[in-house]
């Protein structure tokens, strides 16, 4: 592949998967509050390597998702978005206007996540349709011949398991080819299960020891997600192999240090 040196700058200085590619632990913040594009500084000053824009859960538009996107881009930060749905629409538009992955829910089979790399690829890896010039390269006009390559390579793909049918497939899921990182939603999971809330349960670890197995074996990697609150079981599966934690929201992280700070307050004597 031939590519000008500025147009490689432009995007294969691809932070996140550079750390992944050396077995470094990344960690992302969900955004599903904040709608300005300022959260990608502030996640960017405190560490981050990644954000994800949540579609799922809120109601951002993909104007909005598009400004948080391109800022990302510009300071190094990869920006992925969790699309409402697992529908060439949705994955194709959000990678059009400034995501560097997609993070797609609620995957239960291997058919769900092959469709899912087919919207996100372009040719020859999948049928995601030619957009003209993309953010992620300044705009500038490449041939396909040396943008496909070069978008293929640095757009990761992000698969939820979120029910018991998807660790039933688990293997036939992780081993599709395109796929890059399993996220584990474990909220989600233990709802489906019917042990909500109880992460503690040996279902729960069990899932993630499967899931982390498997992405070793097929040389995928292993997110943990839902586990803000415990940093105890996230420490637990960072030590098996899990290589992707996302940290948590916006809005969590407000309300914690507020809470904190109000509750300083309240216990100061005069």
């Amino acid at each position: 592949m031939t590519t000008d040196k500025s147009n490689q700058e432009s995007i294969l200085n691809n932070h996140f998967l550079n750390k992944l590619n050396n077995n470094e632990v990344v960690s992302s913040m969900t955004v599903r509050m904040v709608k300005g594009i300022e959260i990608a500084q502030i996640a960017k000053t405190a560490g981050f390597d990644s954000i994800y824009i949540d579609l799922e859960h809120s109601s951002f538009s993909l104007e909005t998702t598009s400004q948080i996107c391109m800022a990302a881009l510009h300071i190094g930060l990869a920006p992925f978005v969790r699309v409402p749905a697992n529908t060439p629409e949705w994955i194709s538009r959000v990678l059009d206007i400034g995501a560097l992955g997609v993070i797609a829910p609620h995957i239960r089979t291997a058919q769900e996540a092959l469709q899912v790399v087919k919207a996100a690829k372009f040719p020859p890896f999948g049928e995601r349709s030619a957009a003209g010039a993309l953010p992620h390269v300044a705009y500038r006009s490449m041939p396909a011949t040396q943008l496909y390559p070069v978008m293929n390579a640095n757009t990761t793909v992000i698969v939820q398991f979120e029910s018991q049918q998807a660790l039933d497939n688990a293997e036939d899921i992780i081993s599709t080819p395109g796929i890059d990182i399993v996220l584990i939603g474990t909220n989600d999971l233990t709802a489906d299960m019917g042990i909500t809330g109880q992460y503690d349960h040996p279902r729960v670890d069990e899932a993630y020891r499967l899931t982390i197995a498997l992405c070793k074996k097929h040389n995928k990697w292993c997110g943990v997600g839902g586990l803000s609150s415990r940093p105890d079981l996230v420490d637990r599966y960072i030590k098996l192999g899990a290589r992707y934690v996302s940290a948590g929201t916006d809005m969590a992280f407000l309300m914690s240090i507020a809470t904190d700070k109000a509750n300083q307050i309240k216990k100061m004597t005069y």
